[in-house]
């Protein structure tokens, strides 16, 4: 990562930026030259790099089709913030039906080519292969009970309300309780609100959606900004904003974002009978483990973990 991308990589905890995929729609947004070092790739990746990954997709779907399910949640690893404490940066909806190949994530995406927010449908490789370090990547997916799958999957597959629900400008850092702005993550969050509170479509959808998330206790992570440095950087950073946040939070050092982690704990505070997998590739393996626990840093296995995979 470079030194830019590095500063910034604490306040754009909720970064997800795409050069192409499969839209369902889009919003009016804003293109400006600066992004043009958030979106090219930090690094090509190497064929062997890319094999790993698509067998560990291959792995994630396995786990998918033996759930009996038609439709997660799913969160990846992206920017590596290990600094920030933080694993999952990036979030969506994983679907068994949704778009041009089975179990595709219906996600919220910043299009750097059209310098816009959309709405994409991505099968799983190509979800995977977007994180920055494919050599140890982490898959978080979560279960849900019939009742609020049924609702979840409902909501999502609703084209006029999932797109009723994506703003018209990105932030990566969005604040989750203001209309101004939106990242990834929030969308979800805001998508599982109209799922859960039945919330009918119409040109306020986003505020009785974070009305709703605000009544029903969601709280978004904390990031906590490491240096002052960091902040000041931040500033000047095309897709990252402070005027959505509170007037004590532009000031101080913490910044309450959308990220998979509030997801989960919403997810598992409301429905505590939820089942949460989570996968991760080390370079000659994928492992797997049940529960609420995260996993070890790199990828190391304990007694209850499981090898769903091993490669060459």
């Amino acid at each position: 990562m470079s030194l830019r991308r590095a500063l910034a990589a604490g306040l754009a905890a909720g970064a997800c930026l795409a050069a192409q995929a499969s839209g369902i729609g889009t919003a009016v947004g804003f293109h400006s030259g600066l992004l043009t070092p958030f979106c090219q790739p930090t690094k090509t990746q190497r064929p062997g790099a890319q094999d790993r990954v698509l067998r560990f997709a291959g792995a994630v779907q396995e786990v998918l089709s033996a759930s009996g399910q038609e439709v997660a949640l799913i969160s990846r690893s992206g920017l590596d913030l290990r600094r920030f404490g933080l694993r999952y940066s990036h979030a969506g909806v994983m679907l068994k039906d949704g778009g041009e190949v089975p179990w595709s994530v219906r996600q919220l995406y910043f299009d750097c080519d059209e310098g816009r927010p959309r709405l994409f449908d991505q099968g799983l490789a190509g979800f995977l292969m977007s994180a920055d370090s494919p050599d140890l990547a982490h898959v978080s997916i979560v279960f849900l009970p019939r009742e609020a799958a049924d609702a979840l999957l409902l909501a999502a597959q609703d084209r006029q309300r999932a797109l009723r629900l994506l703003a018209a400008t990105y932030s990566a850092n969005a604040y989750p309780f203001s209309l101004r702005y939106q990242n990834c993550n929030q969308w979800v969050a805001e998508l599982l609100a109209t799922a859960w509170g039945a919330l009918p479509d119409g040109p306020d959808l986003r505020q009785r959606a974070q009305d709703w998330l605000r009544a029903e206790h969601y709280r978004p992570t904390p990031v906590h900004i490491d240096s002052h440095l960091t902040k000041f950087a931040g500033g000047f950073m095309p897709l990252l904003h402070l005027d959505d946040h509170p007037s004590d939070a532009q000031l101080g050092m913490t910044l309450d974002v959308s990220l998979p982690a509030a997801l989960e704990a919403f997810v598992h505070a409301r429905w505590p009978q939820a089942r949460r997998v989570e996968l991760c590739l080390e370079r000659h393996q994928v492992l797997a483990r049940e529960g609420w626990a995260p996993m070890d840093a790199g990828c190391q296995a304990r007694a209850a973990d499981r090898v769903v995979a091993r490669f060459d």
